[in-house]
């Protein structure tokens, strides 16, 4: 494609911060410390998790640079950045997270497949770019279309590089047209991360971001938009990324049985402890994220430290000097919460956090009851242990 290529191979890749917790090499994917995702309510470029499937594409001419709109519509079109960039500029803060966050604890349940990350497969920013509903419309489709006059009911968006999962085509994947004509739902092309431009890691020069939908949806790199009348039939929309009951194993897996995730659930974590910490005498906060998908709010975070038998409520805030009120105008819709709590801590304790949201959804207590072969989605509640002292445990 002119303007960008998507590598072949690995040595082309982009810098990285050495603090990252490489979780795979070649394709890279990395995830920050807990203290340093809890750090900034607003994640640090740096410090935001690296999801690849494969080389990191290169951009050699940005004004040559182009993304294709085809498919069921009655006009292609091509467009320019500059195109983009004429188009009204958005600002949306939203989180997006990795399907398989907290996959290591699910696989000491029972062996599982993929990348093992621990809880930082997530991070919030601010994306500046144009609404996906307003490039649409450049090529005839109105807001709030579900189906086109040709048949077209999925916008699909496929990327510039290269997965071995598609034997060395593009990531691709789709949502549905009604979502993406949708100017409430937020969908973005963007082009900003932050305040800066993207960087190489996370999509330059124009990606999708899909809010409140796995993190798998918001294509980077994008080479073109495509208007098509069923799902997207690509590998990590058709043979991943979809939830399987505790019973099913590689042997009898049936991928068409299963629908493809979008929103991802409730999810709450501890960002303040490591799995096991040795803690002083006395108090102290315990501090984490809480988020749900598709826009439902943190209603309430219960915090434990005697493992479940009793709880307190934490404190929820978005933005400094600003309460957070799940629904309110106020808050970001998208985005996580932090939240904090302070208690006294027994000789040995284990400490847990859930998240309620504001339709009622709350954090499954046991990781057996959500286990499923790919480790995605391990949105049970969150345990670590505490030991008052001075020794390592």
């Amino acid at each position: 494609m002119p303007g960008i290529k998507g590598p072949s191979d690995y040595s082309l890749e982009p810098p990285r911060h050495p603090r990252l917790k490489i979780n795979a090499k070649e394709p890279f994917n990395a995830e920050p410390t807990r203290s340093d995702l809890i750090t900034s309510y607003v994640t640090p470029v740096e410090f935001f998790y690296k999801r690849n499937h494969g080389p990191i594409p290169v951009v050699d001419d940005i004004e040559r640079y182009s993304v294709s709109l085809c498919g069921l519509i009655n006009n292609s079109k091509e467009l320019f950045m500059k195109d983009i960039w004429k188009l009204p500029k958005y600002t949306v803060t939203a989180t997006l997270q990795c399907a398989g966050n907290r996959r290591t604890a699910m696989s000491k349940s029972r062996t599982v497949k993929g990348v093992g990350w621990d809880i930082a497969a997530i991070g919030n920013a601010v994306w500046g770019g144009a609404k996906l509903a307003d490039v649409l419309e450049l090529v005839g489709i109105p807001y709030l279309t579900s189906i086109t006059q040709s048949g077209g009911k999925h916008v699909e968006f496929v990327s510039i590089d290269k997965c071995k999962e598609e034997n060395g085509g593009p990531y691709k994947a789709s949502i549905p047209l009604s979502q993406a004509t949708n100017p409430e739902a937020d969908v973005l092309l963007a082009y900003e991360m932050n305040g800066e431009p993207l960087n190489r890691d996370h999509g330059y020069p124009l990606r999708v971001v899909v809010p409140g939908v796995i993190g798998a949806r918001s294509v980077k790199w994008l080479e073109s938009i495509n208007i098509i009348a069923n799902e997207c039939q690509g590998f990590f929309m058709q043979k991943d990324y979809k939830m399987f009951p505790p019973t099913v194993n590689w042997d009898n897996i049936n991928w068409s049985t299963r629908r493809s995730q979008m929103d991802f659930p409730v999810q709450s974590a501890i960002c303040s402890l490591e799995d096991v910490s040795v803690v002083k005498h006395g108090k102290i906060t315990i501090k984490g994220y809480a988020v749900s998908g598709g826009g439902r709010g943190i209603e309430r975070v219960d915090v434990s430290v005697d493992g479940g038998k009793t709880w307190v409520e934490a404190n929820r805030y978005q933005k400094t000097g600003i309460p957070y009120i799940a629904d309110d105008s106020s808050s970001d819709r998208w985005a996580w919460v932090f939240f904090e709590a302070e208690a006294n801590i027994p000789q040995r304790a284990e400490i847990v956090a859930k998240a309620v949201d504001i339709s009622a959804n709350v954090q499954p207590e046991s990781i057996d009851s959500i286990w499923n072969l790919r480790g995605i989605l391990n949105t049970s509640w969150h345990r670590v242990q505490v030991r008052v002292g001075q020794a390592n445990l």
